[in-house]
């Protein structure tokens, strides 16, 4: 048997509930993955804790992140709590911890599942593409810091290091490696996102791209600037396996690709560093929806299968890699069968209901199986 020490946040606004729907699957998976321990710890952090103590995230929840195989994190922040400048908590905290944790990788898989939303046309290719987002670097690395002069100007600078988008590129085409490849034809592609004709921190990052691209021959690779990125990834989804880009380019366009797979209920995440690792759904708190039972656990559950398949390819688990499997076949069974789904995906199922429907699909499978 293997134990994994998971750290869990659940955080402010539909957090906790979503995180406690994700649980009763978890719970499901250690039953039927007799061989996989999960000692899930739950700590608080967040906006409500500010609110009571000043504090978001206090030094011994930062230590049992740092000590734990894996963090499970759901919804921080809420917009009435503020600090002193008027910032909302949320992005202090997340910074500080992905810095902590040296998570330099954002990974969102934009995948459409049959039976979910999407607002595009015509979909019979297939969308199933992930975007890598470099996670420390970018514009975010002003975060903080910037300068202001009286209340004429402000100015943020975008960083771009060789060593920061060697790590991101590299973790894309590993990424590249273990997938099927792109749906429309099955070749297996990493795509650089950038605005390479403008800026000169974007030509550098391409450069590193290509020069990163050359150790892996057997994958092909491309560019394209951002702003057609964005055109294409409405127009033409299953053109794309795998892209990469800077930091705040890739927290726009994930979300425009969590929009043409039926929202960000159904966005799981990742954050990958050389040791630590981090996983959250990409929606917000929803404060005006929390304790009415009624939030898409969905993001949160996939994300704990990301979480799954993670622990089980750093730790050579394959027991751990195939519960991760069944957590995300059986999601995609529930969305496809069509009958227990929440109010953002057009049904009437509670956030408890959503959850007991995907850990019996687990069991259905997982039995089917033997």
């Amino acid at each position: 048997m293997t134990s994994y020490r998971i750290a869990l946040l659940p955080g402010d606004g539909i957090g906790p509930e979503t995180m406690a729907a994700t649980q009763i699957v978890l719970d499901r998976v250690v039953v039927e993955f007799p061989d996989i321990q999960l000692d899930c710890q739950s700590h608080r952090a967040g906006a409500e804790l500010y609110r009571d103590t000043g504090e978001t995230l206090p030094q011994a929840v930062l230590d049992a992140c740092l000590d734990a195989d894996a963090v499970l994190l759901s919804a921080i922040g809420l917009p009435d709590v503020r600090q002193p400048d008027g910032t909302e908590v949320q992005p202090t905290m997340m910074v500080g911890l992905r810095r902590a944790l040296n998570l330099h990788s954002a990974v969102r898989p934009v995948k459409l599942y049959p039976g979910a939303p999407c607002p595009l046309k015509d979909t019979r290719a297939g969308i199933d593409l992930v975007i890598i987002r470099e996670n420390l670097e970018g514009l975010f690395a002003s975060f903080g810091g910037g300068s202001m002069v009286g209340d004429e100007v402000a100015t943020d600078t975008l960083v771009v290091t060789r060593t920061g988008t060697s790590k991101v590129v590299d973790y894309a085409f590993q990424l590249a490696s273990r997938r099927s490849g792109r749906p429309r034809d099955g070749k297996r592609k990493v795509t650089c996102v950038d605005k390479a004709n403008v800026f000169r921190s974007m030509a550098f990052f391409r450069k590193i791209f290509h020069d990163v691209a050359a150790k892996y021959p057997d994958i092909d690779h491309d560019a394209v600037y951002v702003d057609a990125m964005s055109l294409y990834m409405v127009q033409n989804p299953s053109d794309f396996d795998v892209v990469v880009m800077e930091n705040q380019f890739g927290d726009i366009l994930s979300d425009l690709g969590a929009g043409i797979v039926g929202g960000l209920g159904l966005g799981p995440s990742a954050e990958i560093g050389d040791q630590h690792a981090l996983f959250q759904p990409s929606h917000g708190t929803a404060p005006q929806l929390a304790g009415q039972n009624v939030a898409n656990p969905l993001a949160t559950i996939l994300s704990a299968g990301m979480m799954l398949d993670w622990l089980g390819q750093t730790h050579n688990d394959a027991t751990c890699v195939a519960a991760a499997i069944a957590v995300e076949n059986a999601v995609a069974e529930v969305l496809a069968q069509g009958q227990v789904r929440t109010p953002d995906i057009g049904g009437t199922s509670s956030t408890t209901d959503v959850a007991n429907a995907v850990a019996d699909a687990i069991v259905a499978s997982v039995r089917s199986d033997v």
